[in-house]
Order: C-alpha cells, then sequence, then structure tokens
C-alpha cells in the first residue's frame, strides 16, 4: 500500500499543532524530516531540538534524512526509535554499511538514499542491510524543484535491482516533486513511500484536508 511522508519543512510554524492533529486524523504514515548540514548539501535545515519535538507533539513515525557528512558520528543525536525511518547517503560517508547497522541497532529502519546520478548497482554489498531504498528524483538540499528527468525510470530500475537479489518487497521511497502530477508515473514506475510538500499535501491551490485526500487518490 502506498505511504504518505509529509515533508515538515514545507509546514508553517504557526500552524504546526494543528497540522499534526489533521495528519494524525487522516492517518499520515510518516513525518519526513530533512537534516541538512551547510555541507553535504548547501543548506542548512531542521535540528536535534525539531526532531524532539516532533516526537513530543506527534505519535506519528519519523522518516528522518540524514542529508549529513558521516552520519555515523551523529546518528545518535537523533534518537532513532523504532518504527522511524533513517535515510542514509552513499554518498555522505565512507562507512557507509557501518552507519546502515548502527540504525538497524538501534532499532529504526535503515533506508540506503541514492543522489540523481548514483547508480543503484552502488547498493549491492550493503543489500542485506536494508530496510528500503530512497530514490531522489531531485539533486538534494532545497523544495520545490522540477525532477531530473532520468530518475522516473530509475525508480523502475531500483525495483528490478531489488527483486534480482531476492529483495522485491522492500519499499522505494521518492523525494522530489512528488506532485499531484507526477506521483501517479512514480506509483507506476514501483515507489510505495512519497515525500510531499508544495505541490502535495502542503499546496496553497485547496484546504490540507482536500488535498491530502486528492494525494491518496493519485498514488493508490
Amino acid at each position: 500500500m502506498s505511504k504518505i511522508s509529509a515533508s515538515m519543512m514545507c509546514a508553517h510554524l504557526d500552524s504546526l499543532t494543528e497540522t499534526l492533529k489533521l495528519f494524525e486524523e487522516e492517518n499520515i504514515e510518516y513525518l519526513h524530516l530533512d537534516i541538512m548540514d551547510g555541507h553535504f548539501v548547501p543548506n542548512l535545515m531542521l535540528g536535534t531540538d525539531y526532531v524532539s519535538q516532533m516526537r513530543e507533539m506527534s505519535r506519528i513515525p519519523l522518516d528522518i534524512h540524514l542529508m549529513i557528512t558521516e552520519p555515523e558520528k551523529k546518528l545518535q543525536w537523533f534518537t532513532p526509535q523504532p518504527g522511524d525511518i533513517f535515510s542514509v547517503h552513499y554518498e555522505s560517508t565512507q562507512h557507509f554499511a557501518e552507519a546502515l547497522k548502527m540504525v538497524r541497532d538501534a532499532g529504526a529502519k535503515a533506508f540506503a538514499a541514492i543522489n540523481p546520478p548514483t547508480p543503484v548497482s552502488v547498493l549491492e554489498p550493503v543489500i542485506d542491510l536494508l530496510d528500503g531504498v530512497l530514490v531522489m528524483t531531485v539533486n538534494p538540499g532545497f523544495a520545490g524543484q522540477k525532477a531530473v528527468p532520468e530518475t522516473i525510470e530509475k525508480i523502475a530500475v531500483t525495483r528490478a535491482f531489488l527483486a534480482s537479489h531476492g529483495k522485491g518487497d522492500l519499499p522505494i521511497e521518492v523525494d522530489g516533486n512528488c506532485s499531484m502530477t507526477m506521483s501517479p508515473l512514480m506509483r507506476q514506475k514501483g515507489a510505495d513511500i512519497f515525500v510531499t510538500g508544495t505541490s502535495g499535501v502542503f499546496t496553497k491551490a485547496m484546504p490540507m484536508r482536500e488535498a491530502i485526500h486528492r494525494y491518496r487518490e493519485c498514488i493508490e
């Protein structure tokens, strides 16, 4: 079943409590938290205090996207919990397998994140450490970008890669321009979890509850 991971970097702080209440009422599956260090990506976004507050404010599991260098040295800052997803970028560390093991040892789900230029084949050595794959359909760092065209077919390539290694049941998450127009195509290519922001559940084109319902229709 397709799942929504709401991109909290797009949430308005002045209505955050109401937004989280609505997400719980509408059974949003994950809160997507983009952790950016200004080094691995050219932006700063969401830190340890924000993660802690999300845990206090909502029962929804966290989907933590670590866009930081050497995540294995910083993972515990974010207190991984059972039910959480932690996505670690292949490009961010020379100790990729170690970082994935640390996520699993903490009881969270270890997802491998790969940037648009990175082939999915780099995941072969760690295939048995994965609980899922995050396919970036934009270059990470900023919301509101258009999808890199080649990444849409890359979703299908990733699905075939996982199946060829006996891991066809692992979820594929997509992040970047997961709009109501693009997401149905991503779903057709094999995506399961959709990181949605200003072009999805946070759109200004309609009330948020209506946007959630419309988005669910797009990905089912």
